[in-house]
């Protein structure tokens, strides 16, 4: 990390792609994060003019703020759980909807080292990215990344979400 940086720099520099190109198309973006915890607000808030191009962030920890600060149904988190990509779209679509953002990007996961189950390893990050005017069929990803560290999954997963608020 070079003097003074707070996050790694692979991170600053993404965050930075995303701040100058949303910012050039007048995008604004809106997060709803879970086990990132707000790093990926916190990325793009160290990029000087971030203003122009982050409307705000959610972060729902628990299952009861996805529920009353997102909207997120009980029987999405019921049936499929936290860490599926039915939450992580609903969480990104009630994002969007309570906000003036024009895209929305959710991540849940299992960062570690507890909570893992066989279907749902530690390492297990969903991610959805709903656009306004988009916001038909469910899409999103599930990634596994090696759990070599609580720190390090979550460092992967504000990278992976980054990358999806680029335009």
């Amino acid at each position: 990390m070079e003097h003074g940086a707070l996050l790694p720099e692979d991170i600053d520099d993404l965050a930075r792609r995303v701040v100058q190109e949303n910012r050039a198309r007048g995008r604004k973006v809106v997060l709803a994060e879970s086990c990132t915890g707000g790093l990926v607000a916190a990325a793009l808030t160290e990029i000087p003019g971030s203003s122009a191009v982050l409307d705000r962030g959610f972060v729902t920890y628990s299952n009861e703020a996805k529920m009353e600060s997102l909207g997120v149904p009980l029987d999405i988190i019921e049936t499929f759980g936290a860490v599926s990509i039915a939450c992580v779209w609903a969480m990104a679509k009630g994002a969007l909807q309570n906000s003036s953002a024009d895209v929305a990007v959710a991540i849940s996961g299992v960062a570690g080292p507890d909570g893992g189950t066989t279907l749902k390893p530690v390492g297990t990050v969903v991610f959805a990215r709903v656009v306004r005017g988009q916001e038909g069929e469910p899409d999103g990803e599930l990634k596994r990344f090696e759990p070599t560290s609580r720190a390090d999954i979550r460092r992967q997963a504000t990278v992976c979400a980054l990358e999806l608020l680029l335009p």
